[in-house]
């Protein structure tokens, strides 16, 4: 896989802050499934690190321009602007980003954690810029879980009951703030590309 093919095709086909959102998704991605296999938690059926984060790259490719109103509908259309192809495994993946919009049933912690996950990566950002810094390195771990749970009107867009979800059983089994400070931590180990 050639990151770097990618990376050139979100540049092209984004606006700044999404590709940045991108960036963020497949980074907590990699957090993610680098804290499930050093706890044992997946399964030789799981998708690769390198699809987990592909996923989280991807996922909003097709959120921009003629493909916006059928977002993600149209993923590999997108892709094929630039003669990119993916696995049906990283596709699945990005199908399981919006269940309520292509109908996809999670099935398992990968899917579950680009679910959960891709609503956080925003109110952590909204979080950074209250911040007189405007630094990932300064933001705790208690202010994003504290505008997650007892501030609904900060980042009023963010999908909290997705956030939440990470706890269920069926799904990532992780509680809220656990979940919260793997994909702060990821984010802020790429803090420089993020310009926070």
């Amino acid at each position: 896989m050639d990151r770097q093919k990618y990376i050139e095709a979100l540049q092209r086909q984004l606006e700044p802050n999404v590709f940045n959102h991108s960036l963020a998704l497949e980074a907590c991605m990699g957090g993610l499934y680098d804290y499930f296999q050093q706890n044992n938690q997946l399964t030789n059926s799981q998708a690769t690190k390198e699809e987990w984060m592909l996923a989280g790259l991807l996922h909003d490719i097709d959120y921009s321009g003629e493909f916006k109103p059928t977002h993600p509908q149209k993923t590999l259309e997108a892709l094929a602007k630039y003669n990119l192809t993916i696995s049906e495994t990283v596709h699945n993946l990005i199908k399981a980003h919006a269940p309520d919009l292509t109908g996809y049933q999670l099935k398992n912690k990968a899917e579950w954690s680009i679910f959960c996950a891709d609503s956080l990566t925003g109110l952590i950002t909204a979080v950074t810029l209250v911040y007189p810094s405007k630094k990932l390195a300064d933001v705790k771990l208690s202010s994003v879980v504290k505008r997650l749970l007892k501030e609904p009107k900060f980042a009023a867009g963010t999908r909290r009951e997705d956030i939440k979800m990470c706890a269920n059983s069926q799904g990532l089994n992780l509680p809220v703030e656990k979940f919260v400070e793997i994909c702060l931590n990821s984010m802020k180990a790429i803090s420089n590309d993020l310009d926070l």
